[in-house]
Order: structure tokens, then C-alpha cells, then sequence
């Protein structure tokens, strides 16, 4: 997730909740909701996940990156917090392992089961499998044709496979949730909303009776979430995807639900925020058609795209960044608004078209 496609400062959202819980320690938002933070060894600090409280057990929504610190947290909370009220099941809003790398250890930890759509379980799964080979030569040619150097391609080749060290192995069977399914949770009915283009099935949960919303990373408040073309589907075009989620949920969710997002705080103003994402796509669409009246390649377009300097780190600048810079540049391509062609060393240049 990047810093991302600029920001507007145009956006009014309200944020009930002036401070956040301290880490490891849940907090009611309303009556049978309570918000936890979990920790993340990346820029974004920590991960919201959601405890509701489901007949005389609860309901987790998400549960962090499995590392030692998360497990230890675990550890603590089913002992304590969590010892009279036992998870009864676990639902993944998406693949990501800041919300479904604890998901193995604590269906198993609590006897209970994985709740996921089913792109979401197989892609998670997929991706995993990773771990234990070498990068393949496609995802190298891919990078490559983005406009990496030797010694960008040599870092990837040696982190290659990292997804799969962030999660406990995944349960092997799982309950599929589907769109426009009804989930009955502690007597309170939670519609599954399906997104796509952050990740390929993204569950979000709207309750309407008490207007809450849990929307994973398909809405946030203050970032937008990555939206990237990656190596094994160099021609997707996930950002159509993520504009067509954005315009259903608005007209799916109403906009007097208080959002409780994965990232960031808890807010009113879902409408204001969807209207705030499209409007800083579209434009970063725009700058990036006008900057391409000479043809570039996709590691000379960050500037363009992103409101902040791309990290040299391993993350942002060697998947995060070109994914989003594709996914921009797929969407182009697919209407007609720009070209593009390959050079003799396998490096794709853009130009307007």
C-alpha cells in the first residue's frame, strides 16, 4: 500500500474517536463491536481487526501478520480479554497477510473456521506456494520490462517468496462467503459486499441496522490502497476493477454508516471519501497521459503518480510502486489513450498516443 495516487485535501471526513487504542487492547466502537490494534513490521504500523461478539463466543474479523510479536499478543488475549468469550470463527475480508496471517494458527489454536471468499482462500494459497522456489524467469522479464536494473532484479530474485513467510499455513478447508450473502452474527445481520482491485474478491461487511461498516482496504481514510498489476497477470487492468467497486459501494452503502476500516481510525463520511479516491484517480490518470508525450518506461513515471518520493527499499520500490504504475498504464492502454512498445533489451517504453 502506497502513500499513493495524491491525496485531495478536499475530502471533510469526521473521526469519532480522537485516540486509538493502545496496541493488543480491544475497545468497544458500539455495543458488540470492539476495535483492536495489532502491530505491523512495515510503514503503516499497525492493523485494525474487529471483535464481535457472536452468541457466548466472537467473531474475528482479520488477525494480523504472523510473526512472533502478533502470535505472543494472541497468546495473551485468548488467555485473558478473550478466555470467557472463545473465538467461534474467523472471517478474512482479503488474502493480504496483515489480515489473514494469524488466520491458521488461531483456527487451529481455537478450533474454529476460516471464513473467506474464494478467490481470496485459492490466491492466498497460490501465492504461498511461492516460498520454496526460485523466482520464476516471467516475473523476472516482467520487472525487467518495467525498466529494472541488475542490481534491482538481483534484490528481487533473493526476497522472492516472502509472502509466504508472513502467514501460518492456511486451514486446509474453509468456509466461502459470497456477495450479498447475509452473515447472522451475534443476532445482527452483515451483508458481504465484494470489491475488487486492491485484491481480486475483497469482502467488506455492512450492517445496516446499527450503519457500520467494515471495509477492509477497499475504503481508507487517510491513504489510498495499492491497486497493482503483478507478474502473473501483466495485462489485468485492476484499476477499472477498483473504480467499478468504489462506484457500487456508493450505491450499495449508505452514507451515514461509521466506517471501520483496516488502517487508520474509524470515520463518518463514507460518500465524501469514495467521491475523494475517484477524483485523485482520475487525475492521476490524467497527469500521467500528459506526461507521456515522450516515451518512458515505468520506473521514470513515480513522480507522476505518487505525492511523495519512492522509498529505496525492497517494498515500495521494487513491486508496490511499478504495480500501481502498471495499473495505471494497463487502464490507459485498454482505451486506446497511449501505446507502447519494446525496446531490444525487453524494457517497454509508453508514449501517448
Amino acid at each position: 500500500m502506497m502513500d499513493g495516487l495524491s491525496v485531495s485535501a478536499n475530502a471533510r471526513l469526521t473521526y469519532p474517536y480522537a485516540l486509538p487504542p493502545v496496541p493488543g487492547v480491544p475497545a468497544q466502537v458500539v455495543a458488540g463491536v470492539q476495535w483492536l490494534r495489532l502491530p505491523l513490521p512495515v510503514s503503516l504500523g499497525t492493523i485494525n481487526v474487529w471483535l464481535l461478539a457472536d452468541g457466548a463466543g466472537t467473531t474475528l474479523v482479520d488477525t494480523g501478520i504472523y510473526d512472533e510479536q502478533t502470535e505472543a499478543l494472541w497468546r495473551t488475549l485468548l488467555d485473558g480479554a478473550l478466555r470467557d468469550t472463545p473465538l467461534t470463527r474467523i472471517i478474512a475480508t482479503h488474502l493480504h497477510p496483515d489480515h489473514v496471517g494469524m488466520a491458521g494458527w488461531l483456527s487451529r489454536h481455537s478450533a474454529c473456521r476460516l471464513w473467506m471468499t474464494r478467490l481470496e482462500y485459492l490466491h492466498c494459497r497460490l501465492q504461498a506456494g511461492d516460498s520454496n522456489r526460485p523466482a520464476p524467469e516471467e516475473s523476472l522479464a516482467f520487472y525487467q520490462r518495467a525498466g529494472w536494473d541488475t542490481q534491482a532484479l538481483e534484490r528481487y530474485r533473493k526476497r522472492f517468496g516472502g509472502f509466504g513467510r508472513m502467514l501460518s499455513s492456511l486451514p486446509d478447508s474453509y468456509r466461502r462467503i459470497q456477495n450479498g450473502e447475509q452473515l447472522d452474527i451475534g443476532g445482527y445481520g452483515w451483508e458481504v459486499v465484494v470489491g475488487a482491485g486492491h485484491s481480486p474478491e475483497h469482502a467488506c461487511l455492512f450492517d445496516p441496522q446499527r450503519k457500520l461498516l467494515i471495509s477492509g482496504d477497499q475504503v481508507l481514510p487517510r491513504i489510498s490502497s495499492n491497486v497493482s498489476v503483478h507478474p502473473t497477470e501483466p495485462d489485468a487492468d485492476p484499476m477499472s476493477e477498483w473504480l467499478d467497486s468504489l462506484a457500487m459501494l456508493r450505491r450499495r452503502v449508505p452514507d451515514d454508516v461509521l466506517v471501520l476500516p483496516s488502517h487508520n481510525k474509524p470515520f463518518l463520511g463514507l460518500h465524501t471519501r469514495i467521491e475523494q479516491l475517484q477524483v485523485d484517480t482520475y487525475s492521476a490518470l490524467t497527469r500521467l497521459r500528459q506526461g507521456l508525450e515522450q516515451p518512458r518506461r515505468v520506473v521514470d513515471l513515480f513522480a507522476l503518480l505518487f505525492n511523495a518520493p519512492v522509498r529505496n527499499d525492497a517494498s515500495s520500490r521494487l513491486t508496490l510502486a511499478p504495480g500501481e504504475a502498471l495499473a495505471c498504464l494497463n487502464y490507459l492502454l485498454r482505451r486506446g489513450d497511449i501505446s507502447v512498445s519494446l525496446d531490444g533489451h525487453g524494457v517497454a517504453w509508453y508514449q501517448r498516443a
